[in-house]
């Protein structure tokens, strides 16, 4: 009986300590380095203790309010970061170029706009190196970020993309500026959800993103900075966890 309960309790020990030497700290705190379907993930977030933020726009229909955005941006002297699709950007370089001039960050939000999880690997590539290059050819300027559209990804998608160089970039803070709600049920959304580290999602032709974000940069100047998600994120020794939290090693 001595001997039985003995070696139930050695096996329980062993367990615990597997657990512990293969579980990383952060801070004193555990943290999952793998989703539980050991899914590759994009950066959702970052984990920083200074109050920044990064807010983004995906540009795949329609110019009919970024000249204004942009006019906002300079008002508040803040720097953004806007996604690309390769065909709205072939139509609409000159503003392509504005952007890019006045200092704010573009990445690629693929060529065609398709979901991309659903592409073979050869596919991918090609999405992701043709709509950088068109956006490059205009800004002459290295693109180095990713947002797959629809948000809409898988491990192919995420390692693909890696080993091309760029950073996927989700977000943790949706607008749903895209479902044409009010100003003010945008404002609450966002102001609500933001926290440091976070990357908000808009669209630069939402039907009511204008107005709300003219209300919502000045409230969250009160607390957070803004930086583009190009210096939000960190570069090189760094893991995102199982909430697509990006972690500093």
């Amino acid at each position: 009986m001595f001997y039985a309960i003995n070696k139930k309790r050695a096996l329980i020990i062993i367990v615990l300590a597997l657990f512990i030497i293969s579980t990383p700290f952060i801070g004193g705190g555990i943290v999952n380095t793998v989703s539980k379907n050991n899914r590759s993930l994009p950066i959702y977030s970052v984990d920083t203790k200074e109050n920044k933020i990064a807010i983004s726009f995906d540009c795949a229909w329609g110019t009919d309010y970024t000249d204004k955005l942009l006019e906002v941006f300079d008002r508040e002297n803040i720097k953004v970061t806007f996604f690309m699709v390769e065909f709205w950007a072939k139509k609409h370089p000159d503003l392509v170029k504005k952007i890019s001039d006045k200092g704010h960050e573009i990445g690629t939000h693929s060529s065609t706009h398709s979901y991309m999880s659903k592409m073979s690997e050869e596919n991918i590539v090609k999405e992701l190196n043709s709509s950088s290059k068109e956006i490059e050819s205009v800004t002459g300027k290295k693109i180095d970020l990713f947002r797959a559209p629809y948000g809409d990804y898988n491990n192919r998608l995420i390692d693909t993309a890696k080993s091309l160089g760029f950073y996927t970039i989700q977000w943790d803070v949706d607008s749903l500026d895209w479902k044409n709600l009010s100003s003010d049920e945008i404002f609450n959304r966002v102001v609500k959800k933001v926290k440091k580290g976070s990357i908000v999602l808009f669209h630069n032709n939402g039907l009511h993103t204008l107005e709300a974000v003219e209300k919502i940069i000045p409230y969250l100047k009160k607390e957070y900075s803004f930086s583009t998600i190009g210096e939000l994120i960190y570069r090189e020794n760094y893991f995102v966890n199982s909430n697509g939290v990006q972690i500093k090693k």
